[in-house]
C-alpha cells in the first residue's frame, strides 16, 4: 500500500475583492444529493517532476488558476448550510475556501515508480491503494438547529510521485454541481493554467441564476422532496457495501471496445425478436448496452443461483436533462441538471443463461424512453427510490458517464493516463468513463470481494466472446 507524507495544505478563495457574498436555494434537482456522499476522483498524470521544482514552479500557477476559476464557479468555494429554520441552501461568505492539500509519496525512486505505475494500470488491486490519494470531507448530518452547520462542497488533493508523476483527486459533494458542472469547472480550470490569467476574462461566462428551476415543476416539487428529506431518518442511510466489511474489496477497471460493445448490441437485438417480438424498439446505445452487460454479470457474480427467483432487482443511474427538461437553461448553468432512472428486472430474468443482457437492456430502453418523454416521471419518489436503492444489496448503481469527455483534462502534461473513482467500494457503483485509447470504448471501474471480482471477470470475458 502507499504511503504518503503531506507538504503543504493550503485555503484556496477567488480573488480578493472579485466576488460579492451569495446564497442560493438548493432547486428540486439538487436536494436528491444530499443523500449521496461525496464522489471522489482521481486523475493520474505522467509527469516526471521533483517534488522541489513541482512546488516551486507547477504549484504556484495551479494555485492562481484555481482561485481564478473560482471566480467563475463561486459555489464551489461555498458551503452548504443545513438549518432547521430555512431548510438547506448554498452560500458563499467572504473567505470561503476549498482546501488544497499537498502530498508526496513515500519510498525511494524505484519503489515510487513502481507504486505509480500499479496505481495506473488496469489490473486488480486493493480499493485501499487508492483511499490515501483523496481528501475527506465530514458526513451531512440532518439539522437540528436554526443556525444551521455549514459544509465545504469540495476539496482536493495532488499528490506528487517523484520523477514519475502526479495524480489530482477531488472530493465533492454533488448537492453543489452535477457531472456536467464539475466537468465544466475542470476543463476551465485547466484552461487558465495553461493559458494565462490574462486570458480568464475572455472564457465563456457561467450562470448561477436558479429561478427557471424555481418556479413551474419547481414550484410543486420542491416542497415535497425537502419534505421528504427532512423527515428521512439518516442514522441508517451508511454506505452499500457495508455487507462487504469483512472481505478483502479490490478495484478493477475493464475496458470494452466499440467491435465487443458492437457484438453485443447485435445480439441483443437478435434475441429480442424471439423474447418480445419484432414489434418492440429497443433502444440499444453503447451506454444502454455496456449497462445492461455489466447489470448481468453483476448480479450473476453476486447471487450463485436463481433462488428467489422473483426478487426484484434494480439498476439506478442518471439521466442528462439538458435536453429533455424544458428549461432556458444553458449548458453553462452551475448546479444539478440531471433526472434519475431506475430499471428493474426479476433475478430469473437477469440471470437467465442466455438472455440475462437481453432482460437487462430491455428494462433499461423502457426507462429511457419513458424519461425521453417525460424526465420528471415519479420524481416525487425520488428521495423514497433512491433511499431503498443506496440501502440494499439487491440493486447497482452507476455513476458517470462516457460523454463527459475527462480524458481530455490537460493541463498541459498530456492526457490523463487513468482515472478513477474511488467511492465506488464504499457507494457499491460502477463507474463509466470514455475509454482512453479505445475510441468509442468504455471503461468500467468495478469494485467487489475478491471471490466475486473472479467472478464478474470470467462473466464479463464469456459475454463478450
Amino acid at each position: 500500500m502507499i504511503t504518503t507524507e503531506e507538504v503543504e495544505r493550503c485555503w484556496i478563495s477567488p480573488p480578493r475583492g472579485s466576488v460579492q457574498p451569495i446564497t442560493l436555494p438548493l432547486t428540486y434537482l439538487d436536494i436528491p444529493w444530499l443523500l449521496f456522499p461525496p464522489s471522489q476522483t482521481i486523475f493520474f498524470y505522467s509527469f516526471p517532476i521533483s517534488t522541489t521544482c513541482f512546488i516551486r514552479k507547477t504549484l504556484p500557477r495551479l494555485k492562481n488558476s484555481l482561485s481564478l476559476t473560482l471566480h467563475h464557479f463561486l459555489p464551489l468555494a461555498g458551503r452548504l448550510v443545513l438549518s432547521t429554520k430555512t431548510g438547506p441552501y448554498i452560500e458563499y461568505a467572504e473567505r470561503d475556501s476549498i482546501e488544497m492539500i499537498i502530498a508526496e509519496a513515500d519510498g525511494d525512486p524505484s519503489s515510487v515508480k513502481h507504486h505509480f505505475t500499479s496505481l495506473t494500470e488496469k489490473s486488480t488491486k486493493l480499493v485501499t491503494d487508492l483511499h490515501g490519494l483523496v481528501p475527506t470531507l465530514s458526513p451531512l448530518i440532518v439539522p437540528v438547529s436554526e443556525e444551521g452547520s455549514r459544509y465545504p462542497l469540495l476539496a482536493l488533493q495532488t499528490t506528487i510521485f517523484p520523477e514519475s508523476g502526479i495524480c489530482i483527486g477531488f472530493t465533492l459533494r454533488h448537492v453543489v454541481a452535477d457531472g456536467r458542472t464539475f466537468n465544466n469547472f475542470l476543463k476551465m480550470w485547466a484552461s487558465i493554467f495553461t493559458s494565462g490569467q490574462d486570458k480568464y476574462h475572455e472564457l465563456t461566462e457561467v450562470v448561477h441564476d436558479r429561478s427557471a428551476l424555481l418556479f413551474g415543476d419547481g414550484l410543486r416539487l420542491r416542497p415535497i422532496i425537502l419534505k421528504q428529506w427532512m423527515e428521512m431518518d439518516m442514522s441508517g442511510f451508511g454506505p452499500q457495501s457495508d455487507s462487504n466489511k469483512n472481505e478483502i474489496m479490490v478495484r478493477t477497471t475493464f475496458v470494452l471496445g466499440p467491435k465487443e460493445i458492437e457484438r453485443v448490441k447485435k445480439r441483443i437485438l437478435a434475441q429480442s425478436c424471439c423474447l418480445f417480438g419484432s414489434a418492440r424498439s429497443l433502444l440499444v446505445s453503447p451506454y444502454i448496452v455496456v449497462c445492461a452487460l455489466l447489470w448481468e454479470c453483476w448480479i450473476k457474480a453476486q447471487f450463485s443461483n436463481a433462488a428467489d427467483a422473483d426478487a426484484v432487482h434494480s439498476l439506478g443511474f442518471i439521466a442528462g436533462g439538458i435536453t429533455r427538461f424544458a428549461l432556458n437553461v444553458p449548458d453553462t448553468y452551475v448546479g444539478n441538471l440531471v433526472g434519475f432512472g431506475r430499471a428493474s428486472s426479476t433475478r430469473s430474468h437477469l440471470m437467465d443463461r442466455v438472455n440475462g443482457v437481453v432482460f437487462a437492456a430491455e428494462a433499461i430502453s423502457e426507462t429511457i424512453k419513458k424519461l425521453n418523454e417525460n424526465i420528471l416521471i415519479d420524481a416525487e419518489n425520488w428521495i423514497s427510490e433512491w433511499k431503498v436503492l443506496r440501502e440494499s444489496q439487491l440493486h447497482l448503481t452507476v455513476v458517470w458517464s462516457p460523454k463527459m469527455d475527462l480524458y481530455n483534462l490537460n493541463f498541459g502534461w498530456q492526457r490523463p493516463i487513468k482515472i478513477e473513482e474511488v467511492s465506488i467500494d464504499t457507494t457499491g457503483s460502477i463507474s463509466l468513463f470514455e475509454s482512453r485509447d479505445a475510441v468509442g470504448g468504455i471503461e468500467l471501474g468495478v469494485a467487489l470481494p475478491r471471490p466475486k471480482m473472479e467472478a464478474f471477470s470470467a462473466l464479463l470475458a464469456r459475454a463478450t466472446e
